[in-house]
């Protein structure tokens, strides 16, 4: 590990320039002791390290001088799919690696090119997570992750939404969603079912559910024709096709018009493309894909005034049942 923290205090003066002893020890996660004991490694090893005392002090490399050891290993090459998203990076236990891999690369780039791209991570930052969503508690993540690179079999312990399982899986990948992990497995030892692809015996596991999960010494052959980005683009659009059971005829104001992509995310959108034209009050009439009724009566009424339910008929009266009942609710509260 100190072999590591010395190739980084290195990249890191040869990549910024003069930094203090405090900015080395929060940048490596060390105490200031252990930066000035790096220092004198780095010295004694032949590095040309300078000490510059005053208030515009700290350490650099005298003028000239860079190192070429920039190779990368497999790790930190393997981790760079993961640069502009640190807090992926830190969740899959990967965010030391990384940030190695990127002083690595920034070291190898030309002057010019490593300023560039200094601008560009200066500007532009993913945040995945959704807006007012605590994250969800992930403890197994990195050891999930680490079992998709080797190939080995997991054992598992999964709370479904019909009660608690144990599996054997074949992790074949991971995907983050909105802020939320999920593995993508197949069950261990199943075979597909007759006129089925090996993909149709794949199935997709919220990471916050597993209750254990042990890495075993067995390793599986990852299926040939096996495309994670496929699989996931298919999985979503039956899952979209299975939630939405039927379609709202809604009348909306300017500022429902304004709240559907937020409420109602891809399928408020869509239904705002396809809007009728505005009325003399600016209200248009829009096709929305709803869940189950149940479901669909909470949503539809958190636009409140701003929306009206046209149809069909048997969505429009639950919802009036709902608005009934929520009336009668809060007049008695009032008296």
């Amino acid at each position: 590990m100190r072999a590591d923290r010395l190739l980084s205090l290195l990249l890191l003066l040869q990549n910024r320039g003069r930094m203090t002893a405090p900015q080395l020890a929060a940048e490596l996660e060390v105490s200031v002791r252990t930066v000035y004991r790096d220092v004198e490694a780095l010295g004694a090893s032949g590095v040309p390290v300078r000490a510059e005392r005053g208030p515009a002090g700290g350490y650099r490399l005298m003028a000239g001088y860079r190192t070429r050891l920039t190779g990368l290993t497999e790790d930190e090459a393997s981790s760079l799919f993961l640069v502009g998203a640190p807090g992926p990076a830190r969740d899959l236990g990967l965010d030391a690696v990384l940030a190695t891999a990127q002083l690595k690369l920034r070291a190898a780039l030309p002057a010019e090119l490593g300023e560039q791209a200094a601008r560009v991570r200066d500007r532009f930052h993913l945040d995945a997570p959704a807006w007012f969503r605590d994250a969800d508690p992930v403890p197994y993540l990195a050891e999930v992750a680490r079992a998709v690179w080797e190939q080995r079999v997991l054992r598992t312990h999964y709370r479904r939404w019909g009660g608690e399982a144990r599996r054997e899986l074949w992790p074949l990948g991971i995907v983050l969603k909105g802020g939320i992990w999920y593995l993508v497995a197949r069950r261990a030892g199943a075979q597909p079912a007759a006129g089925t692809t090996d993909t149709e015996a794949v199935r997709t596991y919220r990471m916050s559910r597993f209750l254990e999960v042990l890495t075993t010494d067995e390793r599986f052959e990852r299926p040939a024709a096996f495309d994670l980005a496929g699989y996931w683009e298919a999985a979503s659009r039956h899952l979209e096709s299975v939630l939405y059971q039927e379609t709202a005829w809604l009348r909306v104001s300017p500022r429902a018009r304004r709240l559907l992509p937020t409420q109602f995310g891809a399928a408020g959108e869509r239904a705002l493309e396809s809007a009728g034209p505005p009325d003399d009050a600016g209200w248009v009439r829009v096709e929305l894909p709803v869940e189950a009724r149940a479901v669909a009566v909470g949503d539809l009424l958190r636009l409140g005034t701003e929306a009206e339910v046209l149809g069909p008929p048997g969505l429009r009266a639950a919802v009036a049942e709902a608005v009934t009942v929520l009336a009668s609710r809060y007049e008695i509260a009032g008296r």
